[in-house]
């Protein structure tokens, strides 16, 4: 059984006068995926997913939402999504109760359907307590989650999110992933674009990634980071603070960084790396403290294709269809 794509963009183009900020990308998301959208500021992310849900119109290309062009027929594509915008979109001076039902009457939900959908929600939410309190008193994270119960107020097939838990704290960040994954386990298509690498790993089915404005890479994150090449990681800490720069000299060392007591050196060949960064140590009598082989992480294949030394040669290299 073939399941369909449920959103569809071609030739996707967004200028403004020389720039353009979204430059001819094709995206196919299937039902019931968690598709990640990944890419630096500035890269392109919520101008497409902007148009992708209809709040801009773009340049140039086609948008098709659970089969209907969003363009020729907004409201009926509209009507099977729900939006999670970066910002917050809550009414301060409303209650939280309040919000919820504004969200139900713009959608048409019957008012016997809002009310019991909204106390779950509510509940699910961590919030029903507070569901007579203004939002205007709410946290930044009680905000956050008042606004994707809004978005599911209509019960959307689609949701889109746009860095949903940034700046959020750790409990109000794990209460969404964990709805999220409830979400996609009832058969929605979640749509979510975030900074946070792990966050995706975990979440994602596939994701892509964008980066001045073109599509670098389509792939589910483990494929993804196996098709980016050879390069790892080793991570070592010394018993003494061992300058970076001198690090970079072992032969096959290609990048060095520090994070806290450890230092990565990053490598084509891990294991003949090892061998030469014991014999470095042993001759200037380094005493090395631990040393681990790391795999690529999906923040490797990120910096490779959005830094520097990523480029629009490698895009057909990485670039699979998710099969």
């Amino acid at each position: 059984m073939v399941i369909e794509n449920v959103i569809e963009a071609k030739e996707l183009t967004k200028n403004y006068g020389e720039l353009v900020a979204v430059d001819h990308i094709d995206l196919e998301v299937v039902g019931g995926e968690i598709f990640g959208f990944l890419g630096p500021n500035g890269a392109g992310k919520t101008t497409t997913v902007r148009m992708l849900t209809g709040i801009i119109r773009p340049t140039h290309g086609m948008v098709r939402i659970a089969g209907f062009d969003l363009l020729r027929n907004p409201i009926k594509a509209k009507e099977v999504m729900g939006v999670v915008p970066e910002l917050s979109n809550a009414y301060n001076e409303l209650s939280a109760w309040k919000n919820l039902q504004l969200m139900a009457e713009l959608y048409g939900v019957p008012a016997k359907d809002a009310k019991a959908r909204a106390e779950e929600l509510l509940v699910r939410f961590g919030l029903h307590d507070r569901k007579d309190h203004k939002t205007k008193t709410f946290s930044k994270g009680m905000k956050q989650r008042l606004v994707i119960a809004m978005s599911l107020m209509s019960d959307p097939e689609i949701l889109f999110l746009d860095e949903p838990t940034s700046g959020l704290d750790v409990m109000s960040a794990r209460m969404i992933k964990e709805v999220l994954r409830e979400l996609n386990n009832r058969g929605k298509t979640i749509f979510l674009t975030t900074h946070y690498m792990e966050e995706a790993n975990q979440l994602c089915n596939r994701v892509a990634i964008i980066n001045h404005g073109k599509i670098a890479a389509i792939s589910p994150p483990e494929k993804l980071k196996s098709r980016i090449g050879g390069l790892g990681r080793l991570e070592v800490s010394f018993r003494a603070h061992v300058d970076s720069s001198d690090l970079r000299h072992i032969s096959g060392v290609t990048d060095v960084r520090e994070s806290g007591d450890k230092t990565y050196l990053y490598t084509d060949e891990p294991g003949r790396t090892i061998q030469r960064l014991v014999d470095y140590c042993r001759s200037d009598g380094i005493e090395i403290v631990t040393l681990n082989t790391l795999t690529p992480t999906l923040e490797d294949v990120f910096i490779k294709l959005t830094g520097d030394g990523g480029g629009a040669e490698e895009v057909v290299e990485v670039k699979t269809d998710g099969s």
